[in-house]
């Protein structure tokens, strides 16, 4: 038997596995080491995963892209079904097709079969809501187990990272661990150490774990709506004084996991019906070509890409030459922070909170751990440092720390049997 960690993430996922120099990640995807949580379901019946996944959309490929999937977990998605192909599927059977590629990569890569896994979670699927945190937690469980899964133990991804940092210190440290992914921002105050590496329980080191639904695909979705949407009638009026273009449209538009729903038939006739009665037509005119050209996803990547860009740049722009010749969407760093300022103080909110359930001051922390992609945000950043003005940052592995913590997980659960050598590369 053998065991691994996977850290399954909204953007990303990994798998990784512990031999006698520690844990290391599995290649998934042509020697990358993480691999995007897509799948693209051809037309013909065939399903690409992956950077491949998204490389078949972009390429104009006949079928579905289906992206940041597991944001149907914890909320009414995960029970209801979408159209693939001439068929229409569960979403937790999308979930499973990708956990279960994922579970076969890594074990053609090294040769042996993973029957036991350490699989992360966030600290809270939904928020204010334990029941419903429990029911995500159930499906996901189920989900394993119909990929072939004998034996799931679940982690919060935070302690998963502190876990890896751990590794990296020469004394014993207070450290407040925040892993900002895709979907959700969590956050835990661990006690550290040298000492305490593979104690067999840590229960005692953990003093809190928070959490919040918010991650980087909320801060696409927000930057979307202020910057792309209003050129496709976001925001626009109707003909009628004093109504608005539903918006409803554009919500969906914006957001990774409801894309798809604006290529449904009914919703296409809706569009076409409100094109009648905008006060300005042309824009909503943009909005079919966008839906016919089924380029949602299209342009949801495009702001991300810019979302990243201007960690380093002042402005961008997204080009929207393929629905309209010259037309662009310009972004600016001030104009990101404005639209997204609420999120991140709503995500630094919870380094006080944190605090507060572990009784403690923030002048007894050591250090802030960073990990997860919206790190990348400067003010994302600055508004979680402002909390904790003594700790020292310390910059974790963006994509990996998460899986490396679960897979040292995995090696202290199970054994010896996790910690053997692996035949091939890992």
């Amino acid at each position: 038997m053998t065991a691994c960690g996977l850290d399954f993430g909204t953007s990303n996922t990994t798998l990784g596995v512990a031999g006698p120099d520690g844990a290391r990640l599995v290649p998934l995807e042509d020697g990358a080491l993480t691999l995007p949580s897509a799948l693209f379901f051809h037309r013909d019946g065939g399903v690409a995963i992956g950077r491949a996944a998204v490389r078949a959309y972009v390429e104009g490929a006949d079928g579905r892209l289906m992206r940041s999937i597991k944001s149907a977990l914890g909320n009414s998605l995960i029970e209801e079904t979408t159209q693939v192909g001439r068929e229409r599927i569960p979403f937790r059977a999308v979930i499973g097709r990708f956990i279960g590629a994922v579970k076969r990569r890594a074990e053609e890569e090294l040769g042996r079969p993973f029957d036991r896994v350490v699989h992360g979670r966030p600290v809270h699927f939904v928020d204010g809501d334990p029941e419903g945190d429990r029911r995500a937690e159930a499906v996901l469980a189920e989900i394993g187990r119909e990929a072939g899964f004998a034996e799931i133990v679940f982690q919060y991804e935070p302690i998963a990272a502190a876990l890896d940092y751990e590794t990296q210190i020469d004394r014993e440290e207070l450290a407040l661990i925040a892993d900002i992914g895709g979907g959700t921002s969590d956050f835990s105050i661990v006690r550290i150490g040298p000492a305490r590496i593979g104690r067999a329980d840590r229960s005692d080191d953990i003093l809190a774990n928070d959490g919040v639904r918010i991650g980087g695909t909320d801060f696409d979705r927000q930057l979307n709506l202020a910057a792309a949407m209003p050129l496709f009638g976001y925001g626009s009026a109707m003909k009628r004084a004093g109504l608005p273009v539903p918006s409803a449209y554009f919500h969906d538009l914006a957001t990774w996991s409801t894309i798809n729903r604006l290529y449904e038939t009914k919703r296409v006739r809706e569009i076409r019906e409100v094109r009648r009665e905008a006060a300005e037509p042309e824009r909503i005119d943009r909005l079919i070509r966008l839906v016919d050209e089924r380029g949602g996803h299209r342009l949801a990547i495009g702001v991300e890409e810019a979302k990243i860009a201007l960690s380093d740049m002042p402005d961008t722009a997204i080009g929207l030459d393929w629905v309209e010749p010259g037309l662009a969407a310009r972004l600016d760093r001030p104009g990101l922070v404005e639209g997204t300022a609420t999120l991140a103080e709503r995500i630094a909110a919870r380094v006080g909170h944190c605090l507060t359930l572990a009784g403690l001051a923030a002048e007894r922390i050591d250090a802030v751990f960073l990990t997860g992609g919206s790190t990348k945000l400067a003010h994302v950043r600055a508004a979680i440092l402002a909390a904790l003005p003594k700790a020292k940052a310390v910059e974790g592995d963006t994509f990996g720390s998460v899986g490396l913590g679960l897979t040292l997980d995995a090696a202290r659960r199970f054994g010896p049997d996790a910690a053997r050598p692996s035949s091939r590369r890992a």
